[in-house]
C-alpha cells in the first residue's frame, strides 16, 4: 500500500499547491468567482465534466450497476442529457447575462422582485450538495487509511475548503482539470477494462447474471422518468452548474464545450454501470451496492494502479464538493447577505469583494464539514435539496427565459407554491417518493401561468434591459443587487 499512499499524498499536495497558485490570479470579484469569464473550450469542457461527475456519479453509479446492471447507467445518463440540453439551448444566453448567480438572473428578468426567496432556496440546495459530497470522503479515506468517519470528513473537507478559499474559481478550475484527467485515466482507462477482464469478459458476465441485468430499461420506466425530472432539469437551473457557464470565454465555448462535457458524461455513465455489473459477478453478496466500487478497487487492482483509481474517486468527490462550496458561498454573499447589508445600512462604504467572498467560502466550508459530521441519511438530504430546487425554481427560471408574459408575481407564487407542495407531499408520501416532485412541478407551473396572466405584464423598460443583457450588449452586473423597479 506504500505506493498507493504516495500517489494519494502527492495528489492532495498538488491540489493545495494549485490553490496557492490560484490565489495569485484572483485579484477581482470576476476573477475570484467566475475565473474572469475567459476559459477556453478545452479547460471549460474538462471543468464542466468534473463538477457534474462527482461521488454520486462514480461510487453511486457503480453501485447502481451492481444493483441493476446496465440500466444502472440511467442516473448519470440523465445528468449528461441535462448538461447537453443546457449547453445547446441555454448556455450562450446565460453566459451573455454577465451575472454571478441564478437569483441575479431572476432579478434582471422580473425587475428585482424574485431574488431573495430564490436565493434562500438555491442556498439550501448548494449547501446540501456540498454536504453530501463531503460525506463521501469517509468512504474513500476509510479504504485508503482506515481512519474513522469524522476524521475522514475533516481531512477531505479541509483540503477542499483550503484551496477553494485561497484562489476561488481559478483554484477550483485548475484542480478540476487535474481531477478530470485523473478520473478519465483511473475510471475509464484502468478500472473499466480491468473489471471486465477480472469478471471473465462480457460473455461470462452474461452467463453468470440474470438477463434483466442486460436490459437497458431494467431499472424501471418510472425511475428513469423521475431521474429526468430531478437530474436533467436540475442541471438546467443549479447555481453550481450556472457558475461554470459564467466562466466561458465566448458563446461558442459555452455551447460546444458543454456539449463535449455532456457527451463525456454519457460515456462515464455506461462505464460505471459496466464496472458495477462486473463487481456483481465477482462479489455477488455485498452488504450494500455502494460498497462495490471500493471493494473491486481494493481487491482486484495492483499496487500503484489502486492508488491512482482511488485518487480518481477522490477527484470525483472533490470536484463536486468544491463547485458546490463556491456556489453556496456566492449565493450566501451575493443573494442573501448583500441584501441584508443593504437593508441594515442604507449607505455602504467601499469593501474588499475578494476578501468578503473568501470569508464566505471559509465560513460555508466550516458549516458544511460540521453538518456532514452530524448528518446520517445522505440520500434523503440530497433528495430534499433537489426536490426543492426543481419544484420551486425550474418553472420561474425557464419561464423567464422562454415566456415574455411571465411576471414577478407569477415567479414568486411559483417558487412558494412549488416549494411548499414538495415539502408537504414529502411529509405525506415520504422523502424518497416520486409524487412530491411530480405534483410540485405541476402546481408551480399552473400557479406561474395563472398569476402571470392575472397580473400586470412586466414593465417594458425591464424587458428591454433584459433583452440587451441576453444580446450581450450590457456591462457586467454591479456588486450590489438591483433596486426593485416601481410598479
Amino acid at each position: 500500500m506504500a505506493v498507493d499512499y504516495i500517489v494519494i499524498v502527492v495528489y492532495l499536495a498538488g491540489m493545495l499547491a494549485m490553490g496557492w497558485w490560484g490565489m495569485r490570479r484572483a485579484k477581482s470579484k470576476s476573477e475570484f468567482l467566475v475565473a474572469g469569464r475567459r476559459l477556453g473550450p478545452a479547460m471549460y469542457s474538462g471543468t464542466m465534466a468534473a463538477i457534474v461527475l462527482g461521488g454520486a456519479s462514480t461510487i453511486g453509479g457503480v453501485g447502481l450497476g451492481y444493483q441493476y446492471g446496465f440500466s444502472g447507467a440511467w442516473m448519470v445518463v440523465t445528468i449528461g442529457l441535462g448538461l447537453l440540453a443546457l449547453s445547446v439551448f441555454f448556455s450562450a444566453r446565460i453566459a451573455r447575462l454577465k451575472v454571478y448567480t441564478v437569483s441575479e438572473m431572476l432579478d434582471l428578468r422580473y425587475g428585482g422582485r424574485a431574488g431573495v426567496i430564490s436565493g434562500v432556496v438555491m442556498w439550501a440546495y448548494t449547501l446540501m450538495l456540498a454536504v453530501t459530497s463531503t460525506i463521501a470522503y469517509a468512504t474513500i479515506f476509510d479504504v485508503l487509511f482506515d481512519v474513522n468517519r469524522t476524521l475522514a470528513i475533516i481531512l477531505g473537507g479541509s483540503i477542499v475548503v483550503a484551496y477553494s478559499t485561497l484562489g476561488g474559481m481559478w483554484s477550483i478550475t485548475l484542480t478540476d482539470m487535474v481531477q478530470f484527467v485523473v478520473k478519465t485515466i483511473g475510471v475509464l482507462l484502468l478500472l473499466l477494462p480491468i473489471a471486465v477482464v477480472k469478471a471473465g469478459g462480457f460473455s461470462e458476465m452474461k452467463a453468470q447474471l440474470p438477463t434483466e441485468y442486460f436490459d437497458p430499461l431494467g431499472i424501471g420506466g418510472e425511475t428513469i422518468f423521475t431521474y429526468v425530472l430531478i437530474y436533467t432539469f436540475g442541471m438546467l437551473i443549479g447555481q453550481d452548474i450556472w457558475q461554470r457557464v459564467f466562466t466561458a470565454g465566448s458563446d461558442r465555448t459555452a455551447k460546444w464545450g458543454g456539449t463535449i462535457a455532456g457527451t463525456y458524461c454519457l460515456v462515464y455513465a455506461v462505464a460505471g454501470a459496466v464496472i458495477g455489473t462486473a463487481a456483481k459477478v465477482l462479489y455477488p453478496n455485498l452488504a450494500s451496492p455502494d460498497d462495490a466500487f471500493a471493494t473491486i478497487v481494493k481487491d482486484e487492482l495492483p499496487m500503484g494502479v489502486r492508488g491512482l483509481v482511488l485518487a480518481a474517486a477522490l477527484a470525483a468527490v472533490m470536484s463536486t464538493s468544491s463547485g458546490a462550496l463556491i456556489a453556496c458561498a456566492t449565493v450566501a454573499n451575493n443573494d442573501i447577505w448583500s441584501r441584508l447589508r443593504g437593508v441594515l445600512r442604507k449607505t455602504d462604504g467601499e469593501h474588499d469583494e475578494v476578501k468578503g467572498n473568501r470569508a464566505f467560502i471559509l465560513a460555508m466550508g466550516v458549516l458544511v464539514v460540521v453538518i456532514a459530521i452530524a448528518l446520517n441519511d445522505v440520500v434523503e438530504a440530497l433528495t430534499v435539496a433537489y426536490n426543492l430546487l426543481v419544484g420551486g425554481l425550474l418553472v420561474p427560471i425557464l419561464g423567464g427565459l422562454l415566456w415574455k408574459r411571465g411576471t414577478a408575481h407569477g415567479a414568486l407564487a411559483a417558487v412558494a407554491v412549488g416549494g411548499l407542495t414538495v415539502v408537504g407531499l414529502m411529509a405525506g408520501y415520504g422523502v424518497l417518493a416520486n409524487e412530491p416532485i411530480y405534483y410540485g412541478l405541476l402546481a408551480s407551473l399552473v400557479v406561474y401561468v395563472a398569476v402571470s396572466l392575472a397580473t400586470r405584464p412586466t414593465d417594458e423598460a425591464i424587458l428591454a434591459a433584459w433583452r440587451e443583457r441576453l444580446a450581450g450588449r450590457s456591462p457586467e452586473s454591479p456588486s450590489e443587487p438591483p433596486v426593485p423597479a416601481p410598479q
